[in-house]
C-alpha cells in the first residue's frame, strides 16, 4: 500500500487548500503582468475605455513596430545587453577568483581580509562617497561605472568561499601530485565542479546588472548611453514628454507603449529563468550531508 492511503482526511484537506491558496496567489500575481502584455497588443482607444482586461479586442502591433523601428530604443536595448553580458562575466571572474583562495584556512592573512568582507556586508559607502570614486576615477558617463563598483557582491562571495571549502581537499592534492598548478587546480578542477553555483550566480548578477536603475541614472548623463531601465523610467514617468523631446523624437508615448517597453524590458530575464532552474536545485543541496 502507498503512503497516500494512510494519510488522514485532515491531513488532505489541509493539503488541498495549501494548494487552492497557492494557486490562487500565483494568478494574482500573474495578472499584473497578463494585463501589461495585453495591453501592449490592444488599441490606443481599448486601453483608455476598458479600465481592465487580459485579452484584447483586437491585437495591434504598432507599438512594437515603432519600438524596434527607432534607434533610441534598439540603442538602449543593446546596450543593456552589452553591459550586462560584460557585467556578468567581471563579476563572476572577481567573485570566484577572490573566494578561491579565501576558502583555504592557511592564506596569510585570510582572517583580517574576511572581516573586511564581512564588514562591507553590513555598513556600505552610501551613495555620495561612492560617487566621487567614480568621479575621481575619471568614470563619469563611461559603462564601466555600471560594473566596477558593484563589481564583487559580498555576500555572494561568502557563499562561493563556503562552497569551495566543501569540495574534497584530496582532489586538489591529487591534481598537485600529477603536475598542476594553483592556477590549473582552480581551471581544471574547482570550476568543473562548480557549474550548478557558477549558473546560479550568473542568473542573480545579470538580473541585477539588468534591473539596475540607480547606477545609470547617477553615473551617465548623456542619454544616447542609457540603459533600457533608466528609458522605461523616463518613458513610463510624469516627464515621458520631455524625455522624448530629449532623445529627439516627436512621438508622444501612448499607454501601449509604455506597456510594451516594459514587456521588453521584463522578457529577457523571464526566458533565461527556466533554462536555469535545474542548477537552483542542486544550490539548495550544498553543504547538505550527503553521507
Amino acid at each position: 500500500m502507498s503512503v497516500n492511503q494512510y494519510r488522514s482526511v485532515g491531513s488532505r484537506v489541509f493539503d488541498a487548500i495549501n494548494v487552492a491558496v497557492l494557486v490562487g496567489l500565483g494568478l494574482i500575481t500573474l495578472l499584473p503582468l497578463l494585463y501589461v502584455l495585453a495591453g501592449s497588443f490592444a488599441s490606443e482607444s481599448e486601453i483608455a475605455s476598458r479600465t481592465f482586461f487580459l485579452w484584447p479586442e483586437k491585437f495591434v502591433t504598432d507599438t512594437y513596430e515603432y519600438i524596434f523601428a527607432t534607434d533610441v530604443f534598439i540603442r538602449a536595448l543593446l546596450t543593456t545587453i552589452g553591459v550586462t553580458l560584460v557585467g556578468t562575466v567581471v563579476q563572476l571572474a572577481l567573485t570566484f577568483t577572490m573566494a578561491y583562495p579565501l576558502a583555504k584556512r592557511y592564506l596569510p592573512g585570510r582572517a583580517l581580509v574576511l572581516n573586511l568582507v564581512i564588514f562591507t556586508v553590513v555598513f556600505s559607502g552610501g551613495i555620495i562617497p561612492t560617487f566621487l570614486v567614480v568621479r575621481d576615477l575619471g568614470l563619469l558617463n563611461s559603462y564601466w561605472a555600471l560594473i566596477l563598483p558593484l563589481a564583487i557582491n559580498p555576500f555572494y562571495l561568502i557563499i562561493v568561499k563556503s562552497f569551495f571549502q566543501e569540495l574534497p581537499e584530496a582532489l586538489e592534492e591529487a591534481a598537485r601530485i600529477d603536475g598542476c598548478t594553483e592556477m590549473g587546480v582552480f581551471f581544471r578542477i574547482v570550476l568543473p565542479l562548480s557549474k550548478p553555483i557558477i549558473a546560479t550566480f550568473s542568473l542573480f548578477y545579470a538580473v541585477g546588472i539588468w534591473n539596475d536603475y540607480m547606477s545609470p541614472l547617477l553615473y551617465i548623463d548623456d542619454s544616447s548611453k542609457w540603459t533600457l531601465q533608466v528609458l522605461v523610467r523616463q518613458l513610463t514617468g510624469a516627464d515621458a514628454q520631455n524625455a522624448l523631446s530629449a532623445l529627439e523624437t516627436v512621438f508622444f508615448p501612448t499607454q501601449g507603449l509604455k506597456f510594451a517597453v516594459v514587456v521588453i524590458a521584463t522578457l529577457p530575464i523571464l526566458c533565461f529563468y527556466p533554462f536555469l532552474q535545474k542548477h537552483f536545485v542542486k544550490g539548495v543541496l550544498i553543504g547538505s550531508v550527503k553521507e
